[in-house]
């Protein structure tokens, strides 16, 4: 899978209003400058957001753009989907059914691609925004471990230890 500049742009500009969710309506050259992104380019993609009913937009001297629903109602695959079209890196679900039903000779090629489309879809319709201002909250998702911070034991070096310098 491939996510153009401008959908990088929007799942950005979407992450910044996610973090700023309850905090009212923030300005596009707010979010250009904070995320760094072009200002004009934006306006387009923010426009197209709200389109898609993601975003609602506010007018006004404290104007600006606003998530439409919780950061934790919006996946990831909505945003690409609006932006980028299918998750897909390889055809449609049902082209490589069809391939895997009609090319005995190269099935198993098409159901690895099949495979590996729908574990990326799955990730990205399981994935909010919310679970990515909170990476380490656990996920829904069956079969995902929670990441523990601090799991890691220290090395233990032979022969540097102070006792050992006498």
């Amino acid at each position: 899978m491939k996510i153009s500049q401008k959908g990088l742009y929007a799942l950005q500009a979407m992450m910044m209003l996610a973090r700023h969710y309850n905090q009212g309506a923030i300005r596009i050259r707010d979010v250009a400058y904070e995320e760094e992104l072009p200002e004009k380019f934006l306006e387009l993609i923010l426009l197209e957001l709200k389109n898609a009913r993601m975003v609602e937009s506010v007018r006004g001297a404290k104007g600006g753009y606003r998530l439409r629903r919780a950061p934790s109602e919006i996946r990831l695959s909505e945003i690409i989907r609006l932006i980028d079209g299918p998750l897909a890196p390889f055809a449609d679900a049902e082209q490589l059914r069809s391939l895997i039903h009609r090319d005995a000779q190269n099935r198993a090629l098409y159901q690895v691609f099949l495979d590996v489309r729908d574990a990326a879809a799955k990730i990205l319709e399981g994935t909010s925004l919310a679970d990515i201002l909170n990476p380490f909250t656990p996920r829904k998702s069956k079969g995902r471990k929670k990441k523990v911070e601090g799991s890691i034991l220290p090395m233990v070096v032979h022969g540097n230890s102070p006792r050992s310098e006498k």
